[in-house]
């Protein structure tokens, strides 16, 4: 049975904001037509934690060298890698905040980057190593267009997917909405949500 892993990093809420009611859409869409289990982590409610020296070298250390402060340290990373290792379908929620991605979203991304595990080095590079998964990004934008050369986050995350051996991306944003003609774009990348989904 597929999995889909929905990642959610706005700090509004599911009816105010707009990447989530995006990222809900294809959710819905593609667990009615594949019939696949759902995984949701919401980034703001959870509140994860930033990478500190001690963390990031939890992280690196075998679970089964760790010491008991350090699986300590590890596990929420652990929990947020295998969600991803578990997912083939992963769906990600979230607007541009000052031309970059959420805090939240960041501290996610510098959490389940961990060498040997997600990605490894080789001879000839770094090397994803969660391969075979398709992505979906449902990104918001008061005002940064998606795609420009002053969206930090699209640019970002789907580099760092593709870090991670994800490289199947299919973006869905409503931007600049903030402007004239914003209720306009919010229903027609409502559309492109359920169209991609279907």
């Amino acid at each position: 049975m597929s999995n889909i892993l929905y990642v959610t990093a706005s700090i509004r809420s599911d009816a105010d904001s707009i990447s989530r009611g995006l990222g809900q859409r294809l959710v819905d869409g593609l667990a009615a037509k594949t019939g696949a289990s759902i995984t949701t982590r919401d980034l703001a409610a959870n509140d994860l934690p930033y990478v500190s020296a001690e963390r990031f070298a939890a992280n690196l250390t075998p679970a089964t060298e760790r010491t008991a402060e350090q699986a300590e340290l590890a596990a929420i990373a652990d929990t947020l890698i295998a969600e991803l290792q578990a997912a083939d379908t992963i769906i990600i929620a979230a607007p541009v905040y000052n031309f970059g991605p959420p805090a939240s979203l960041k501290a996610w991304a510098d959490l389940v980057a961990r060498t040997g595990t997600t990605f490894r080095y080789t001879a000839t590079g770094p090397q994803g190593l969660l391969t075979g998964k398709k992505a979906y990004l449902a990104i918001a934008s008061g005002g940064t267009p998606v795609g420009s050369d002053i969206d930090f986050m699209s640019r970002w995350l789907t580099f760092f997917l593709g870090f991670l051996g994800i490289t199947d991306i299919e973006i869905v944003a409503a931007d600049g909405i903030m402007g004239e003609g914003g209720e306009a774009k919010i229903a027609a990348a409502q559309i492109a949500a359920e169209t991609l989904a279907a």
